[in-house]
């Protein structure tokens, strides 16, 4: 594709072209322009981009469905890009990636890679390009990559290894692995360079050609991993030249996807047991009755140790006869797991093939179908030590028949196992290993165990007992008293107390337990796992008991999110305590209350009313009471009580009123009494012998009587004679202040200290300022020297009229008291026949 910078090129050599008298095609200077004039127009497309990065800078990236490399961030430390869709890596798509220590490119469609694609990533220590597209590898792309300690280049359509040496710039690269099923060619000098490999991988199965010493460069190693089916079954020689090259006694050899049936596939074997291999490992490994038997005879005599297979496809009739005759005193560990044995039928026995057990310390027969080891070659193993028969179909009757019904016949056996059977029984079990003296390990979980006895006969040297992933609902004295560690995770148990004094690490995970088990009981345990119960909280009060507990896993419960757990929880979180709980914070989660459901335990914050509640509403109470007797003292000191008490009184008295009217029980006229006389009954005496006949029996006494006419008569309303019986006391003050024009208060320190002319007092207050009343007058009269200031503060309109001398006061004098009748007669008559004034002061004013 033609570049802006090319465009811009060409369109300069076109206007030298001018310059120098040679016209260029018009054609093709107006197509040039156009390009230019478009990629101007048109910028280059931005790479999207992944932000999948967390805290650590790591960007995982993959199953992204990426075209093309995407950016992330300069910080990066390592890069996920595999599962994509990526077909080439450009020389821009990694710049500025300096601090990118990991890259991997695995599952993509990648055909092409820029010569300096990887130059930015000069601290590189991890590369993966398997299973892509590259047909062709260029020792370009590593001339950068001094750093480099792990290259994958498996699964890629190359032929060979490329020209020269490829890998000659990665002086630090540590494990190699490249090959697949295009991989035809090894050539000396591929591997040039490469001297201080620990692990090298080599899938070459359709591998036809290769030089003797191609892999020898990469001497030492630890570990070679050979796929080499195709030379196994057609040519023996490359497959020996391969193996002669990686044996030597120290490497340990891995052969995967084998498959030796025929007599001669056997032979490339001799190299290895000429160069005294100690190791082979088979996976994958399908073989024949007969070829075993050949690889047993070539291996005749050598120097291995360790004999690991993992995938063993048998076939044949078992014709083991002449393996008998082989030594392999030498091999201390035998491994075999998932055998699968076609036509197992055609198979007598395997006893024949018993001595290969008589030497080895360790044996381990997985996933293989036993049903039985006849005691016959228990026996034998007399060296026995580790025996694993994991994950086949023992059952009580044939674990009697392995352990010779008890005898003691393993009496170096420190290590059983026995998971994953058809076990049943615990009783039967602990007397088969009661006399295993030297048994300090048994593991006998996913058996079929749901009931335990009360008593059991175990070794006194067992020390680890798994019993996890059974049926048990119930723990009795039947475990051993000489337990260090325990295991009886995911059982059906809902407490645990039986008394272990050894006992250093107790696993009770995936049960039904409550609350901990009782600390006092394992007064050595240091590490306790409790995950996936069903505990509700734990706190200090139930730690208290384990005196030597440092490792606590409890996560994954239903836990109640109490102010209390919550405190404890985030301060062992943190590390303060004895106690440190190791399986993380995000394993701790509130199940309830409702509103902290699903929250991590150490992001909970409660307030202080829940975490305080009786402390909060002891406060609260006591603050509200407080406040209640200081608004009390409050309103007490405004009178707030007394505006209450008498705005209650007088709506009351209102609405009786208003009833009666409109009953029809006020038929007379209105206004029935010019005043209404409120005294107290300590006055009643000035009342009735001076007041009412002053008023009510008006008569001439001065001289000018001839010329004045006698005063008119006014009715007056008194309480003990006019108030009718039966009636509420209220009613009758507030229905005769009604039918009264005026309200003449007799004033004394009575007054003020009785409770009924306070009330006539208060109910003329409330009508003075009552709209509908109209503004009848209060007439004030005082029998004794009366200040404003002994009258009560709540009645400021009477105190307001005191302040303003609008009262008459009884002189004690006897000429006075003529002018004080003359004056309160016309403030309560209005004088003969004028209108009522209807404000007091002005009242007060006419009669003067």
């Amino acid at each position: 594709m033609m570049t802006y910078q090319n465009i811009k090129r060409r369109v300069s050599w076109a206007a030298s072209q001018t310059e120098m008298g040679q016209p260029p095609d018009r054609h093709l200077a107006l197509l040039l322009l156009l390009l230019l004039w478009g990629q101007r127009s048109n910028p280059e497309v931005r790479r999207p981009s992944c932000d999948r990065c967390d805290r650590r800078l790591a960007c995982n990236c993959s199953c992204g469905g990426w075209t093309c490399v995407p950016t992330v961030t300069d910080r990066a430390l390592t890069l996920d890009l595999s599962f994509n869709y990526i077909t080439a890596v450009t020389g821009d798509d990694l710049t500025g990636h300096g601090a990118l220590g990991s890259l991997s490119l695995h599952g993509n469609k990648v055909s092409a890679i820029h010569p300096s694609a990887f130059d930015p990533l000069w601290s590189l220590e991890e590369l993966d390009l398997s299973d892509n597209q590259l047909s062709v590898l260029d020792h370009r792309w590593f001339l950068r990559l001094g750093a480099l300690r792990e290259l994958n280049l498996l699964h890629n359509p190359y032929s060979r290894l490329g020209s020269g040496a490829v890998f000659r710039p990665l002086v630090r690269l540590r494990r190699l692995r490249f090959g697949g099923p295009a991989l035809e060619e090894l050539k000396r000098g591929d591997l040039s360079g490469v001297t201080e490999l620990e692990e090298l991988t080599v899938d070459a199965n359709n591998l036809t050609r290769y030089e003797a010493g191609a892999l020898a460069y990469v001497w030492p190693l630890d570990r070679v991993t050979l796929r080499l089916r195709g030379p196994f079954l057609g040519n023996t020689s490359l497959a020996s030249a391969v193996l002669g090259d990686v044996s030597y006694p120290e490497t340990q050899l891995v052969l995967e996807d084998l498959n030796v049936m025929r007599n001669r596939s056997a032979q490339p074997f001799r190299e290895t047991a000429s160069r005294r291999v100690r190791k082979i490992t088979f996976r994958n490994f399908s073989v024949s009755d007969e070829a075993i038997v050949d690889l047993l005879m070539v291996m005749n005599g050598a120097p291995l140790t360790s004999l690991f297979i993992d995938g063993l496809t048998l076939s044949g009739e078992g014709r083991w006869e002449r393996a008998k005759r082989t030594d392999h005193k030498s091999i201390d560990e035998f491994f075999m797991r998932n055998v699968v044995v076609l036509k197992v039928f055609h198979f007598a026995s395997f006893l024949e093939l018993s001595f290969l057990l008589h030497y080895p310390s360790k044996v381990s027969i997985i996933n293989s179908q036993v049903f039985v080891m006849p005691c016959l070659t228990s026996r034998l193993l007399v060296n026995l030590q580790y025996l694993d028969l994991s994950d086949n179909l023992l059952t009580d009757l044939t674990m009697m028949e392995t352990l010779c019904n008890g005898d003691g016949t393993l009496k170096g056996l420190r290590a059983l196992n026995v998971s994953g059977n058809a076990l049943k029984s615990l009783s039967t079990m602990s007397q088969q290993v009661a006399k295993l003296s030297k048994l300090t390990h048994l593991d006998i979980s996913r058996n079929g165990y749901s009931f335990m006895p009360m008593g059991c006969t175990w070794p006194s040297t067992l020390r680890y007992l798994n019993i996890s992933r059974a049926k048990l609902t119930s723990i009795t004295p039947c475990l051993p008293v000489t337990l260090e560690v325990l295991d009886l995770s995911y059982n059906d148990l809902n407490r645990f107390t039986v008394p272990l004094p050894a006992l250093r690490e107790l696993h009770l995970s995936g049960n039904k337990l409550l609350r901990l088990p009782p600390g006092g009981r394992f007064p050595n345990l240091q590490t306790l796992t409790v995950q996936s119960n069903t505990l509700n909280t734990f706190g200090p009060a139930d730690l208290r008991g384990y005196k030597r507990l440092q490792d606590l896993q409890a996560g994954q419960n239903k836990f109640v999110c109490s102010c209390d757990f919550v405190h404890f929880l985030r301060s062992a979180l943190r590390g303060v305590g004895d106690v440190h709980l190791t399986d993380g914070a995000e394993s701790y989660v509130c199940d309830s209350p409702l509103h902290l459901q699903g929250e991590p335990v150490g992001r909970v914050r409660l307030s202080v009313v829940a975490c305080h509640r009786v402390l909060f509403v002891s406060v609260s109470c006591g603050a509200a009471l407080l406040v209640g007797v200081l608004a009390c003292v409050l309103l007490w000191r405004l009178h707030a009580f007394w505006y209450l008490k008498m705005m209650w009184a007088w709506l009351r008295a209102k609405r009786s009123s208003r009833r009666r009217r409109r009953d029809g029980e006020a038929s007379e006229q209105l206004l029935s009494y010019d005043a209404f006389v409120s005294y107290s009954e300590r006055d009643a005496g000035w009342v009735e012998n001076f007041l009412v006949p002053e008023l009510e029996e008006p008569r001439d006494n001065d001289e000018g009587a001839t010329t004045h006419r006698a005063p008119r008569p006014l009715t007056l309303c008194l309480h003990k004679r006019d108030f009718l019986p039966g009636h509420w006391i209220v009613d009758n003050i507030m229905s005769a202040m009604e039918r009264s024009r005026r309200t003449v208060f007799v004033l004394s320190e009575n007054f003020v200290l009785s409770d009924w002319c306070r009330y006539e007092l208060d109910f003329s207050h409330f009508k003075l300022f009552d709209g509908s009343a109209g503004g009848e007058a209060a007439i004030l009269v005082l029998l004794e020297p009366l200040s404003k200031e002994d009258v009560p503060k709540r009645f400021c309109k009477l105190r307001k009229l005191m302040s303003s001398n609008t009262y008459l006061e009884w002189p004690q004098r006897e000429e006075g008291r003529a002018e004080f009748w003359r004056r309160l007669r016309c403030a309560v008559g209005g004088g003969e026949d004028d209108p009522l004034p209807r404000d007091p002061s002005g009242l007060l004013t006419l009669c003067r």
